[in-house]
């Protein structure tokens, strides 16, 4: 690892600004992919500022919304109540998201700005990186790509976006508070990430000098049922080879509000709107789940490696369908 300036800051816009004086200056929370990369030279800060003091830590319910700091670890909001009651997807989608001890370390907002876990982008000797190095080109499309995206992908980048969280967080309408050396803004997760085949070397629409303070989750109706299934090569920590985070209100038999996020097969976490629109108003059947599952896997952009996944991600979208609907398989 090279060497680099290591700042401890306590204050939010202290923060910003000494990222808005620095271009090349990287945060540090929990450390858990930061670390990774910079041990990997692949990132190579020469100024690292420690935000773990920052006052965005805690967890509170304000009438029919979760605000959730920052700074949260990821077993602190796997444990809270409201989440456990009202968010089990979300709550699934933590414990199934990482081992316990990576949950006790990892960070909310460090969870949603994950970098890819591509091989060929965490690897500085493959030049053939357009994430890395724009118009170098896209070493994952000719080489092993049995971990990588199929939706949102195109030639220029098939990298995946490796949050479980993240999808769970998107099919809710999630939002992140930002703030910036003189502003702050709100940004809807679903228009926060970006797809690899618009911008491979830029994941999201955050600027270099913003700070992720806040994530905002509104919470379902009461009727709501919701659950995240996670297909891997193992039950213990294992990144998703499928996922699917689903949300369901069905009155006598008919949905009457779907909300459905896929992991495992995006260059970023994908709201599934195609089988939103296919779920709602229909019969709560299998014949409907995989009317949806079918919509959703449409316009799927594959290579050997990765064309497996579309018959898995119907085939997961409709198992959670029915797990959440209590549609007998």
């Amino acid at each position: 690892m090279h060497t680099f300036e290591y700042v401890r800051a306590t204050d939010t816009r202290e923060v910003v600004q000494l990222l808005a004086d620095d271009p090349a200056a990287a945060c540090l929370a929990g450390g858990t992919t930061q670390l990774d990369l910079m041990k990997d030279g692949v990132l190579e800060p020469p100024t690292l500022i420690d935000i773990t003091r920052l006052p965005l830590h805690g967890i509170e319910r304000r009438g029919e919304i979760l605000h959730v700091g920052a700074l949260v670890t990821m077993e602190e909001l796997a444990a809270d109540a409201t989440v456990a009651e009202r968010l089990p997807m979300v709550r699934e989608s933590l414990l199934q998201g990482a081992s316990v001890q990576l949950r006790n370390m990892a960070t909310i907002g460090g969870n949603l700005l994950q970098r890819t876990r591509c091989r060929y982008f965490r690897d500085p000797t493959v030049s053939a990186c357009n994430k890395r190095t724009p118009d170098s080109g896209c070493a994952a499309v000719e080489g092993v790509a049995r971990m990588h995206a199929v939706l949102g992908a195109s030639e220029r980048c098939i990298a995946l976006h490796a949050s479980d969280l993240a999808v769970a967080l998107v099919a809710l309408d999630a939002a992140v508070h930002v703030q910036g050396p003189s502003h702050s803004r709100t940004v809807p997760l679903t228009e926060f990430y970006l797809t690899a085949a618009e911008s491979p070397q830029r994941e999201n629409v955050l600027e270099h000098a913003e700070l992720i303070t806040e994530v905002e989750i509104p919470l379902p109706p009461a009727a709501a049922r919701s659950g995240y299934l996670k297909v891997r090569d193992r039950t213990s920590y294992e990144f998703a080879l499928t996922s699917a985070a689903v949300l369901l209100v069905v009155d006598h038999a008919t949905i009457r509000q779907a909300r459905v996020g896929l992991g495992g097969v995006g260059t970023k976490p994908w709201r599934a709107y195609e089988a939103e629109h296919v779920l709602t108003g229909a019969p709560a059947t299998t014949a409907t789940f995989l009317d949806a599952a079918d919509a959703t896997m449409r316009d799927a952009w594959t290579v050997p490696g990765t064309a497996f996944k579309v018959p898995l991600a119907r085939r997961t979208l409709v198992r959670e369908l029915q797990n959440v609907s209590g549609v007998d398989v």
